[in-house]
């Protein structure tokens, strides 16, 4: 009799126990989360702690992934910051919002250019905001501003579902710093100088000609080479020797506050305002996405973390932005939301190796992995950290080595506050929650494509019922000196031209065996290699067929600096304003 009443108590204890546990995670998903997004600029997967780094140190994000799901096989749409981004906010290829370029400049150049997200672009803060939540940016934009004059802010965040904006429209680079060399255009800059020196030697010696009488022309044509030359190098001055003051803003919603930005206090400025969004929504929900600019060069870093780490001053920038990441979630534990907010963290494309200065690396590191930044295929550019935390909902420690792409944050956040994902258009990234929660063993993913700007350079077919990881290479950039690993000399590899290798038939890997694609399959001696590829072959055809023709955003037109178009806190060409004083304070 007592060992049946034990039975009974027991089973009714463990019964009682389970329905708690259901109640409790079933009532955590019925509700709202607040969201918060990290995303790092140019962060390497082999930077953090977690994912195997030793000398650069990354407590709070070593702390997510601890306290939450790591994921090993994350993957960018593309290994450059405004095309990847724009994926990430929109959940589909670049190419389909016309944010992939077919030509050398693949990312957005200007405050002051005409392109952009286009407004028909339907972002997840657009969806989040559609369902009650107060959305939020903080830190890097790179989407565009302006389409037509200089206030109708079409590519604004404002305009693409966010209720708040403080940050830079654009993206940090070596321009932003004093006595640090231009990283905007260096081919084209020197270019420009040259024809300009050109220009004025011949109008010099047309006029000493003219003069002596040993050429006979006329003072008007001298006069009207003199005012091209001036109307050339005018032109291209104002662009490229002011970009501190056209590119290095900042802006709270549609107001400029800093031009140009002072760098010492951003890192400031940028935590701050993180955490004032956090404590004025604190009764929710709210979307925060903290889009770093750390690690983009210059690197510039705050005095005390200089010299702190053992891997100088990129090491320095990324401890620095470990830090910020730690202040903000000690927030969320201070203000009782860490237990009802879904954090992820994560970069918008591999570590960039050709950033140096002599022979300090100023770039990423991307572990194992071939390539880096602007390498559309190969998986050092495309292949990123990625970490997920809900305490009481996705279990803590847990490692995910399936392939899943930044474009499945746009599902799965729009999943999470019970929004409806758009049905006119393709959504090719696939709700995670199932495969975080271990519900489902496998990736929704069966093929992913890697464009480099407009030109399909890699796809990636998942095998699920072998496990393997098969990648094709179609295009591969040639490496500089050979053999090197990156194009040093040119800044970044290029996409097409002869700055590449095409390859058919295509270099074929298995990356479940050789992550490192190291040694490229051969048809003679793996039997399923013409079977893989004409599989592939298949994918690609069908992908093709679903994309429709769309503007570019990123063309010649849409790309150059439109002096109409500029940003500016005072009146034009007099730009200058420092609204915040000395408003940071101690955090």
């Amino acid at each position: 009799v007592i060992l049946l009443c034990f039975r009974r108590y027991l089973l009714t204890a463990l019964s009682s126990c389970l329905f708690w546990n259901m109640f409790g995670l079933s009532a955590a998903m019925d509700s709202k989360p607040n969201i918060l997004l990290f995303l790092a600029d140019d962060l390497g997967i082999g930077d953090i702690g977690c994912y195997g780094n030793n000398s650069i140190r990354t407590p709070n994000v070593d702390r997510l992934a601890r306290e939450g799901v790591k994921l090993t096989q994350h993957i960018a749409a593309a290994p450059l910051c405004t095309p990847s981004r724009a994926a990430f906010l929109t959940g589909r290829y670049p190419i389909r919002s016309g944010m992939a370029s077919s030509n050398g400049y693949r990312a957005l150049q200007w405050n002051a250019g005409s392109g952009g997200l286009p407004a028909n672009e339907t972002t997840f803060a657009r969806l989040l905001q559609q369902q009650g939540y107060t959305t939020g940016l903080i830190g890097k934009w790179h989407q565009g501003v302006n389409c037509e004059s200089f206030n109708d802010h079409c590519h604004h965040p404002l305009n693409h579902g966010f209720d708040y904006f403080y940050g830079m429209p654009f993206t940090l680079l070596n321009n932003c710093q004093e006595n640090k060399p231009p990283e905007l255009d260096v081919a084209l800059q020197a270019k420009l100088w040259l024809y300009s020196q050109i220009i004025t030697l011949a109008v010099l010696t047309l006029t000493t000609g003219k003069l002596t009488g040993l050429i006979s022309m006329r003072w008007k044509i001298i006069a009207c080479f003199t005012l091209a030359g001036g109307l050339f190098f005018i032109s291209w001055y104002s662009s490229y020797g002011f970009v501190q003051y056209w590119n290095c803003i900042l802006m709270r919603n549609h107001d400029v506050t800093e031009q140009p930005m002072r760098l010492e206090r951003t890192a400031s400025l940028m935590l701050k305002e993180a955490v004032l969004f956090i404590k004025r929504n604190r009764h929710g929900p709210f979307l925060l996405f903290v889009s770093f600019l750390h690690v983009h060069t210059p690197l510039f870093t705050t005095a005390k973390f200089l010299g702190k780490s053992r891997h100088g001053l990129y090491g320095d920038n990324v401890e620095e932005m470990d830090w910020m990441v730690g202040k903000i979630l000690d927030l969320l534990d201070k203000e009782g939301l860490k237990n009802h907010t879904f954090t992820y963290f994560a970069s918008d494309h591999g570590g960039h190796l050709e950033a140096q200065d002599g022979s300090a690396q100023l770039g990423g590191w991307n572990g194992i992995y071939k390539g880096g930044k602007g390498m559309g295929g190969w998986e050092g550019g495309i292949r990123v950290p990625g970490v997920f935390r809900w305490p009481g909902v996705l279990p803590a420690g847990t490692v995910i080595e399936e392939p899943t792409s930044l474009m499945d944050i746009y599902p799965t956040v729009v999943h999470l506050a019970g929004g409806i994902l758009p049905q006119d258009r393709v959504i090719d990234g696939r709700n995670l929650v199932p495969l975080l929660q271990g519900r489902a063993e496998k990736s929704e993913h069966e093929f992913l494509f890697h464009y480099c700007g407009s030109h399909l350079h890699a796809v990636r077919w998942h095998q699920k019922d072998s496990g393997a990881i098969w990648k094709a290479h179609y295009v591969t950039p040639v490496f500089h000196p050979p053999g090197a690993g990156a194009c040093y000399g040119k800044g970044i590899c290029p996409c097409f031209g002869e700055g590449v290798t095409h390859h058919d038939p295509p270099l074929l890997f298995d990356l479940s065996r050789d992550p490192s694609e190291a040694k490229p399959l051969l048809a003679d001696t793996e039997p399923l290699f013409d079977t893989v590829i004409r599989k592939i072959g298949r994918a690609i055809e069908e992908h093709r067929r679903t994309l429709t023709p769309v503007p570019e955003q990123l063309s010649l037109y849409n790309v150059v600096w439109k002096p109409w178009l500029q940003p500016c806190c005072g009146t034009f060409p007099f730009c200058w304003c420092d609204k915040e004083g000395d408003s940071t304070q101690s955090l």
